[in-house]
């Protein structure tokens, strides 16, 4: 993925700060430098154009800030080194995870993993970083696997899952909505309004509905991991701007059980991808 950021320079640098103050925001001195400056002027375009503030000026930052100005564009820098998705290597994912995950497992589930992430154009670093890490904390053997009965989710002296029957936050409609809709997957996937959204929005339509543990194929527990991120996208990456690993766990656990292997995780994988 490319985009000009700080400590970058040359002519399209001062053709960003032109665009910039053009815009109504103030870089500093038009030096061809992307300094503190430039950054934090670029930051205040993009909030106040809803972008994530991220103080990188990429495709979507452009193609909005090249409307102010004059016609001459800020082209964005050519690609340079691997895309973050083939850093993403079997090797580089075994250090991540745990000693006691199989390999095989990984070297059978990577590939659909990193597939369906780049599908749904969330193949940047965070974002595989965030899919790993919630894989390693729902099932650390990296394969798709169903929710276990606990005291969360089943009473002392209900029937499986119990809890989990009248939850209208999942849209479950009473037993045995509970057990059919459990979690499953790479991302456990829960209640009925979840296989419902999801299982449409990757093109099974109704099917995750009449046939639950569809959610528990390698392929399509990769996808519905993805379409889980995509829908919260835009909160994950800003909780992963502000390193607030509890929030971007909370997105998609809607609590914090995990946390410290999430974060482990996150941050090993950012020193070995670099």
């Amino acid at each position: 993925m490319s985009f000009w950021k700080r400590g970058d320079s040359g002519p399209e640098i001062l053709k960003l700060q032109k665009k910039l103050l053009a815009a109504g925001f103030n870089p500093g001195p038009q030096s061809g430098e992307f300094d503190m400056a430039t950054e934090i002027a670029l930051k205040a375009f993009q909030k106040s154009h809803g972008l994530l503030d991220d103080g990188k000026a990429g495709a979507k930052t452009l193609a909005i800030l090249n409307e102010f100005g004059s016609d001459e564009l800020v082209n964005l820098p050519p690609k340079d080194g691997k895309p973050d998705v083939e850093r993403f290597t079997t090797n580089v994912v075994r250090r991540i995870f745990s000693p006691q995950t199989p390999l095989k497992n990984i070297n059978a589930n990577l590939p659909v993993v990193l597939q369906a992430m780049q599908e749904a154009e969330l193949a940047e670093k965070n974002m595989l970083l965030m899919a790993l890490a919630t894989i390693r904390v729902e099932t650390e053997g990296f394969e798709p696997i169903s929710e276990f009965r606990s005291k969360f989710n089943t009473s002392p002296t209900g029937h499986p899952f119990d809890l989990y029957d009248n939850r209208q936050d999942l849209g479950n409609l009473g037993a045995p909505d509970g057990e059919r809709f459990k979690g499953r997957g790479f991302i456990q996937l829960t209640g009925r309004v979840n296989y419902d959204q999801h299982g449409a929005a990757i093109g099974l339509g109704t099917q995750l509905i009449e046939n639950p543990d569809l959610a528990n194929d390698p392929l399509i527990a990769s996808r519905l991991l993805a379409s889980f991120l995509k829908a919260k996208e835009r909160a994950i990456k800003e909780a992963l701007l502000d390193r607030n690993f509890k929030l971007a766990r909370r997105l998609v656990n809607g609590g914090s059980h995990g946390l410290d292997k999430f974060k482990d995780t996150f941050l090993k994988g950012e020193r070995l991808i670099g």
